[in-house]
């Protein structure tokens, strides 16, 4: 349930980053229909908590702007504690540079929000050649 690299006729585990309940509900629904089980964090710091409370995730979606805590600080702290999850940014700002000072937090990649089928579609070709 959740708990990352496992075998493989377990499902990928997913955790959902962002405080915007109906984003939430989106890409909860869009990742569901995929086959991942899906977990949600309202911000940075509690994806921080869950991975300290000993969750992992194959693939973590992480938005850019939240309270508490947002993604690139988040993605920095995650990074170094050692996470070795794909981890994607998400946002709704499509300036380069903003998008550039996300991934060197630590990102695999980042999309702009919504997450649409293709997007996860490539990503999870790209995560099971890797496996």
């Amino acid at each position: 349930m959740g708990f990352g690299k496992h075998s493989s006729c377990s499902k990928i585990s997913a955790l959902v980053v962002d405080d915007d309940t109906i984003i939430q509900r989106i890409h909860r629904a869009l990742l569901t229909k995929l086959g991942l089980e899906v977990n949600i964090a309202k911000n940075g710091k509690e994806a921080l908590d869950l991975h300290r409370s000993g969750r992992s995730f194959d693939l973590i979606f992480m938005d850019m702007e939240m309270p508490t805590m947002d993604g690139p600080q988040a993605t920095k702290e995650l990074r170094a504690m050692g996470v070795q999850s794909i981890i994607i940014g998400v946002t709704s700002r499509d300036l380069d540079s903003e998008k550039q000072a996300f991934m060197a937090a630590g990102l695999n990649d980042c999309y702009t929000k919504p997450l649409t089928a293709s997007k996860v579609g490539s990503l999870l070709q790209e995560l099971k050649e890797k496996n």
